[in-house]
């Protein structure tokens, strides 16, 4: 599984109704994030309209990609564009990906065994 990491940058005026969007979300764009390999997917957003989504895939540019070869994809960015600053085109394809610089479980295996119980 890969991890990655995004941001985009919420409408500040909008944070309210983004919120209340997403504890809903439509029952289809949940099953095809499901069916396109999506797993473990959240987002956390700042106060200041900072967004920061993470997922994991096991091949994320094509979970990616069979994501937006979906109806109701283009249906739900179609709807979620008009939250976010700064984008030229959909939300889908213009956040910016975060460089992994530490992973707890990454650096535990590199430690001797006996490093990695001690504690």
């Amino acid at each position: 599984m890969e991890r990655v990491c995004f941001r985009l940058q919420v409408k500040p005026a909008l944070i309210e109704e983004y919120t209340k969007r997403h504890a809903e979300v439509w029952p289809d764009m949940l099953q095809a994030l499901g069916d396109s390999g999506w797993r473990n997917y959240s987002l956390f957003l700042g106060g200041d309209g900072l967004l920061i989504g993470y997922f994991e895939a096991e091949d994320p540019a094509q979970a990616r990609r069979l994501m937006a070869e979906t109806e109701v994809n283009s249906r739900w960015q179609a709807e979620m564009s008009r939250f976010f600053e700064g984008l030229d085109g959909a939300p889908d394809e213009g956040f910016v990906q975060l460089p992994e610089v530490f992973n707890l479980e990454t650096q535990l295996l590199r430690l001797p065994p006996q490093q990695a119980t001690a504690g």
